[in-house]
């Protein structure tokens, strides 16, 4: 690149060298002065060359500087990935900290799921089991109080080994390896058997896979990887199907808290439905206990008036008393009788013994013929 442009400038050079050598040499009867305009002229057009080649040389030396330092960029970057993706790898071979990385994957599907913190699901919940006490990575609550257990200790180790080598029968041996690992972390998922630490728990337990690629790898191995968890009550979840299982998870709570605010709302139907029973029981004997009132009212009224006053208006009229005593009058209405049917129901229910009142004056049947008019 270096040599390229000056050695284009020599054969330019030299071409106009040789196009004016001819020029000149085609005159030969031309006189000096037309010899100097011819060279003018070249000189000129060298003149123009060499300044055309010198901005070209000055835009070649920036953009290779700008290329070097995008290399440069370039190669401090991949360096960069390199320690990162060697320190990531290193990291995900610890137990703990690859545990660490499966959790946040795992809780940040149970996020996009739309499960909410600390009620519907829990993380790191100790569990009294046969062997001692055992701590799930998460436990769903699932509707009707259920639970699902999901772990996320899933090894990676041969997994990483297979990434970290470019021999192609090395990384069918670690690929292989992987399945193995899978498999038997199946084994020890299984032999745990969180549901039995639950009340209420379907008996499986979630095995999740951060990455879509571990479970595919792992399958490429152990073909039958499926058949062997479900047969164990394991079941195989990757960051996609885990949120199908907890959305649908999810459904469900919704659809059991709609039940359940249906069966309240029964409940305090029904509870309505009762004490206003009760309340017309009590209407009913509030408006006997009025009427009773009312007629001993009015005989207390009628016999004023034909035994008392009598009596009184001729002792009167012997002492040429001038004041009169003013007879009280009757009372003539009477309480309105009870016409709704569940308070026809209550009342009848509660006392049978009681007879049917007179008809009243407004025409309302008595409390049994009402009843039997009734749908």
């Amino acid at each position: 690149m270096d040599i390229l442009l000056p050695l284009l400038t020599l054969v330019i050079g030299v071409l106009l060298g040789v196009l004016g050598s001819v020029l000149v040499g085609g005159r030969g009867g031309a006189t000096d002065l037309d010899r100097a305009q011819d060279t003018a002229v070249i000189r000129d057009g060298l003149d123009r060359l060499h300044d055309r080649m010198r901005d070209l040389e000055h835009q070649r030396v920036s953009w290779q500087s700008t290329l070097h330092q995008q290399v440069d960029e370039v190669r401090h970057s991949t360096d960069t990935l390199r320690r990162e993706t060697t320190a990531l790898a290193s990291a995900l071979r610890k137990p703990q900290v690859r545990g660490q990385w499966g959790e946040m994957h795992l809780r940040r599907s149970v996020e996009l799921a739309g499960m909410v913190d600390h009620c519907d699901f829990s993380e790191q919940v100790h569990l009294a089991g046969p062997d001692g006490v055992q701590r799930p990575d998460v436990v769903v609550h699932l509707a009707g109080g259920k639970s699902v257990v999901v772990d996320a200790k899933v090894p990676l180790a041969a997994y990483l080994d297979a990434l970290a080598t470019d021999d192609p029968d090395e990384q069918r041996a670690h690929l292989a390896h992987h399945g193995r690992q899978v498999r038997a972390h199946i084994d020890q998922l299984s032999a745990k058997s969180y549901w039995r630490a639950l009340d209420q728990s379907p008996e499986f337990v979630v095995l999740f896979l951060p990455a879509e690629s571990f479970l595919s790898a792992a399958l490429e191995a152990e073909p039958t990887l499926l058949e062997h968890a479900a047969g164990r009550n394991v079941v195989l979840a990757t960051p996609t199907t885990l949120i199908a299982l907890l959305r649908t998870i999810a459904y469900g709570w919704t659809t059991e808290a709609l039940a359940e605010r249906t069966r309240e709302i029964h409940e305090l139907g029904r509870d309505l439905y009762s004490r206003l029973g009760t309340v017309g029981r009590h209407l009913d004997k509030l408006g006997r206990s009025l009427k009773g009132t009312i007629d001993a009212y009015n005989s207390t009224v009628g016999s004023l008036e034909s035994r008392v006053f009598v009596t009184a208006r001729h002792f009167a009229d012997v002492a040429d008393f001038d004041e009169r005593i003013e007879a009280p009058r009757p009372v003539e209405d009477s309480p309105r009788p009870l016409t709704a049917a569940e308070l026809l129901d209550a009342v009848a229910e509660e006392r049978p013994e009681l007879p049917d009142p007179a008809p009243t004056p407004s025409g309302v049947a008595p409390l049994r013929q009402r009843r039997a008019d009734l749908p």
